[in-house]
């Protein structure tokens, strides 16, 4: 069990410091409607991480069984191809990155201020099935299936998984509720910093993911 949370934190981490989800929650927060659609946002974003480690762990059940002796080369191939992948899209979105001249954030986000529940709810949702959110929830599930955990044991490594990923989305808003006069100033520094620095951020995380993910993949042939 330990070794698998060991697998799932810096997953989970990566998840939770992804730049577009706290950026639309910052937003949000920010917005008119904050009092309609924080509430529903977080729902929605902790219903899509919770869907997508569960539906990835029941998915990898259904894989072949390993043989008894040796590698199971299924799993292992899986992992090579997910981190191979997050690389990619890391080292791309690092490029895009230093490329551009754009500074401040995607045009798609000013809709923010409009949201209401259900779209709040529905944006939450989407974001987790984004490829990156689906690769790493993916590796997740892999993580939990090459463990042969009890049902309780994976019950709480897939909490402890959930509530880390959405801490950067909870905390915010759950602060913002009790304290939103405080919040503010604190919320509209995030949104200029992450405008300036988010995608980088996140591309660094996903590209050192990526390589881990990638080694334990090697290290199972």
């Amino acid at each position: 069990m330990w070794q698998a949370l060991g697998g799932l934190l810096p997953i989970a981490v990566a998840v939770a410091i992804s730049s577009v989800p706290i950026t639309v929650t910052i937003l949000i927060l920010l917005s008119p409607n904050r009092n309609r659609a924080a509430v529903p946002f977080l729902i929605g974003w902790v219903t899509g991480v919770l869907a997508v480690i569960v539906l990835s762990a029941l998915a990898a059940s259904a894989l072949p069984a390993p043989p008894r002796r040796g590698p199971d080369i299924v799993i292992a191939v899986l992992h090579i191809m997910i981190g191979t992948a997050l690389v990619a899209l890391g080292v791309i979105s690092l490029r895009r990155s230093a490329r551009s001249e754009h500074t401040g954030l995607p045009g798609w986000l000013s809709a923010v201020d409009s949201f209401g529940a259900l779209a709040a709810f529905g944006v939450a949702v989407l974001l987790d099935f984004r490829p990156k959110g689906l690769l790493l929830g993916i590796a997740a599930g892999l993580t939990l299936h090459g463990a042969s955990l009890r049902a309780s044991e994976a019950a709480v490594l897939i909490g402890t998984y959930t509530l880390i990923a959405t801490s950067t989305v909870v905390v915010p808003i759950t602060a913002s509720l009790i304290a939103p006069r405080r919040m503010e100033p604190r919320l509209t520094a995030a949104r200029d910093w992450l405008a300036h620095n988010g995608r980088t951020l996140t591309s660094a995380m996903m590209l050192m993911i990526g390589v881990v993910i990638l080694g334990v993949g090697l290290a199972e042939l």
